[in-house]
């Protein structure tokens, strides 16, 4: 009898360890099955920095951005620099960062200057990225492009094109000359100019006025004074065509040198209602920075990490792909609009 009550217990022990390393075992095959992390919520604190202050293009994305901000409770920090230069937002990115801010967004006025300064950002685990110009890839997750480079250069050198019949001398009244987004569409201009349709057409001059109405304004003066048979300019900033408007109505010059660019119609309606600019280009830039700070708020929660191949549907707008146009991560506003007599009046009311 004893007997048999020993054997009974050995195979209840038996079993009851068997049950308990089994179930050991299930624990750790379930392991690396554990959920994800929660993603951050916020509220956050983004900081938007511009190339330069009192430029109305750059109040409008400050604007959107606001919009975006207003949904969630977070909070937006708007800065620019006195001057466009890379040094100015050098400084006001150490600031953000001592501020331990969560996010930056930055419009660039040299796309190498800035890198190990945003290098330092991401290290302090700040999410960045660059939109309208952008910052080399090593020094941002990803950039917001307002449309697609080649398009917005070929764009403008086919306008001003039709304006002056396919034939004569032009000139580039652009930004500064470290600008991003400006060098990459002079560069497609250039390409674009090399077709044989524009086989007398010639780029005579490209000039910067830095994004200051008076300097820039001077630089078209001096591009009259220079080339006496001039027909055409393009300039693509909204700063410059404004101010190469004005010196054109100055100068008496209105329809005899043609003008075309990237203007704000609420800046521009005057000039192209009168005339002296047929018509432009642009993109909305209360979308661009509430899509901007949509993107850089979607980075924070987590919703993207920035890699190409995700996608994310930005509010109202639908949904972007981040895909890879020859720098690193990247995504496209949109194609610009083009604006004319027929259609100024009524989105100069707009921005």
């Amino acid at each position: 009898m004893k007997k048999s009550l020993s054997w009974l217990l050995v195979i209840i022990l038996t079993i009851l360890v068997t049950a308990v390393f089994s179930f050991s075992g299930c624990k750790e095959e379930a392991a690396p099955q554990a959920e994800e992390p929660v993603a951050e919520e916020g509220p956050f604190t983004i900081g938007m920095i511009v190339k330069n202050v009192g430029n109305p293009f750059f109040e409008k994305c400050k604007e959107g951005g606001e919009s975006v901000i207003g949904q969630f409770g977070d909070t937006l920090i708007f800065q620019a620099p006195e001057t466009a230069t890379a040094e100015g937002q050098i400084a006001l990115i150490d600031a953000l960062i001592a501020q331990e801010v969560d996010g930056i967004e930055i419009s660039a006025n040299d796309s190498t200057a800035l890198v190990p300064k945003c290098q330092e950002a991401l290290d302090a685990g700040i999410k960045v990225i660059s939109f309208d110009s952008g910052i080399d890839q090593d020094g941002r997750i990803l950039h917001f492009n307002q449309a697609d480079t080649e398009l917005i250069g070929r764009g403008q050198v086919q306008m001003i094109a039709e304006m002056i019949n396919y034939e004569g001398q032009i000139a580039i009244l652009s930004a500064t000359s470290q600008a991003t987004n400006q060098n990459a569409w002079i560069e497609w201009m250039k390409t674009e100019l090399e077709d044989p349709k524009y086989e007398n057409m010639e780029l005579v001059a490209t000039v910067y006025g830095d994004d200051e109405r008076e300097k820039s304004y001077n630089e078209a003066i001096g591009l009259f004074n220079s080339y006496p048979d001039l027909k055409g300019i393009i300039s693509p900033t909204t700063v410059g065509v404004a101010a190469t408007a004005k010196a054109l109505e100055d100068q008496g010059l209105s329809g005899k040198i043609q003008l075309t660019g990237l203007g704000l119609p609420s800046e521009m309606a005057e000039y192209i209602l009168s005339g002296t600019c047929q018509k432009m280009a642009l993109w909305n830039p209360i979308d661009l920075g509430y899509m901007a700070t949509w993107v850089t708020r979607a980075l924070l929660t987590g919703e993207i990490t920035g890699a190409i191949g995700e996608t994310l549907t930005i509010g109202d707008y639908g949904q972007r792909e981040i895909g890879d146009y020859g720098n690193g991560p990247e995504i496209l506003m949109g194609p610009p609009f083009v604006f004319d007599a027929s259609n100024i009046e009524e989105w100069a009311q707009v921005y």
